[in-house]
């Protein structure tokens, strides 16, 4: 097979390379680039199911295991070069800092075993001093690597500015939406943001540090801004009026996390760790990276064109990877068991067919289109009450979106929902990450019937004790208004669509 990656200018000096979370925001640019370059890629995936409509998935190999098992690490590392370690808890309790601590261990072990010549990890900004939980659990993996007697480049970066990142995300919403910002005493600490594309260029050249190099450097962009600033240099990129903020001391780390979790897509187990870092200065204290990698061509990039480049790329429906990839912590992570495995086991299900005069290929793009600003096609109120209580209790609420407007991929968020098996052109299942007591699927198809088609869909519902039994039985009353509804309304959208295509005038399913 003929790689796509062919036509670029290959690395001057072609290593075999592990990626650690390449499905995450940055491993999933990283990859890429590193074929482009002409490295030989291997990634370490818990699921390679989400890495089904990567257009890269070919042209890796694929080791299916986790940090924490060191057999599967041992296999990972195995005749490779380099390492990338771009994996971060982002869970706001538990013991999450010691589970970091044993995956760093198995990785800083199995790459000294294997001969591994260079480790290059993804670390933090952060002030001498005492830290956030999860910045001191950053800097200890970056020792653990350190320790580990194979060349390690920590590189330590402030917040990421790029199209789908969650600092990025967190900025543009509350900006967006508030008019004014209530904010804690953080929004006046100096941060040092980097562009999202001057992370992947320092990554890529890491590669090239001489094997005597063994150290942590800082990495940031060319601003040193304090959080307001940057609200309302987004503000000013976006079109908006600057937003006035006040600095109230009441916002207390938890109470702001809270706050995000509510008025932002971004969830509570997520907000933590991102609102702890901000506690702090969070700029460069050496600039010795400079003198072993040059800046890329044209310089770092600043803040206000990182964020005009993060906004083209979202009007162009072409966010390359997203905070959203990442599933939500404590959602269930098992795909859905086939039918057979039911036998014994407590499910519920609700199931809606419709026939159509509409062809499979209209009904697909209707269901393919379904969720972010096109809604669930029932009952909107019912849908947004949910998706609050979903917000107020810490989960992920309705507002992620989805990540382009017309197609899906395996893997993609859509609203509460994670894309976990797709068929193009014929079924979607989705699970549920919202917080419910069980674990519930909603699966979408369609298939071709006479000259025309049959919709279908199905609901799946494991409760978890009588309180999932409970939850069900209190929402069933209304599964007759919302599944009905929308098993319906996707049909006669589809009949819509199919009329005035025949018609020759072009319509985006959901248009009114």
């Amino acid at each position: 097979m003929r790689h796509r990656w062919e036509g670029y200018v290959r690395a001057v000096t072609a290593l075999h390379v592990l990626v650690t979370g390449a499905t995450g925001y940055i491993g999933g640019r990283l990859v890429p680039r590193l074929l482009e370059r002409g490295h030989r890629v291997r990634v370490l995936v818990r699921s390679p199911l989400k890495l089904t409509d990567v257009p890269w998935r070919d042209d890796v190999e694929v080791v299916q295991g986790d940090l924490g098992d060191p057999a599967a690490v041992e296999e990972a590392v195995r005749g490779i070069d380099a390492v990338y370690y771009l994996v971060h808890s982002m869970r706001a309790t538990g013991d999450f800092d010691a589970d970091e601590a044993r995956a760093a261990h198995a990785v800083a072990d199995a790459s000294a075993a294997a001969g591994v010549r260079r480790i290059v990890y993804l670390g933090a900004l952060h002030p001498d001093g005492p830290l956030s939980r999860h910045l001191r659990s950053r800097v200890a993996v970056g020792r653990i690597l350190l320790d580990s007697g194979v060349p390690t480049a920590v590189l330590q970066a402030g917040v990421v500015i790029g199209s789908g990142s969650a600092s990025f995300e967190m900025i543009r919403q509350l900006t967006d939406v508030l008019p004014y910002m209530p904010a804690p005493r953080w929004v006046r600490n100096r941060i040092q943001p980097i562009a999202v594309r001057d992370v992947l260029h320092y990554l890529i050249e890491a590669l090239e540090l001489p094997p005597e190099v063994s150290r942590t450097f800082d990495i940031g962009g060319p601003d040193i801004l304090r959080y307001g600033q940057m609200m309302n240099g987004y503000a000013l990129e976006a079109g908006l009026r600057q937003r006035p903020i006040a600095s109230l001391p009441v916002f207390t780390p938890w109470l702001a996390s809270q706050w995000v979790n509510l008025v932002t897509p971004i969830p509570r187990a997520l907000a933590v760790p991102i609102i702890e870092s901000l506690q702090y200065d969070c700029v460069r204290h050496e600039s010795d990276i400079d003198a072993l990698i040059p800046p890329p061509d044209g310089g770092l990039t600043g803040y206000r064109a990182a964020v005009r480049l993060a906004l083209a790329r979202m009007r162009e429906g072409a966010i390359e990877t997203s905070w959203k990839d990442a599933s939500v912590s404590g959602a269930p992570s098992d795909p859905l068991p086939s039918d057979p495995e039911w036998s014994g086991h407590a499910v519920y299900t609700d199931v809606r067919e419709r026939a159509s005069d509409a062809g499979a290929d209209d009904v697909w793009r209707v269901i393919e289109g379904i969720g972010g600003e096109r809604g669930w096609y029932s009952f909107p109120l019912a849908w947004a009450l949910r998706g609050w209580a979903d917000k107020l209790v810490g989960g992920v609420g309705l507002r992620r979106g989805r990540r382009h407007a017309d197609r899906l991929q395996t893997g993609d968020a859509l609203d509460w929902w994670r894309v976990e098996h797709l068929e193009r052109g014929s079924t979607v299942r989705l699970r549920a990450e919202m917080r419910v007591p069980g674990r519930a699927w909603l699966e979408l198809g369609v298939r071709p019937e006479g000259e025309g088609s049959r919709y279908w869909q199905r609901a799946v519902f494991f409760p978890r004790g009588l309180p999932g039994r409970l939850y069900w039985l209190a929402v069933l009353p209304f599964h007759g208004i919302v599944f009905e509804g929308m098993a319906n309304r996707i049909v006669v959208e589809a009949e819509r669509a199919a009329a005035a295509r025949r018609a020759g005038a072009a319509v985006t399913p959901g248009e009114r």
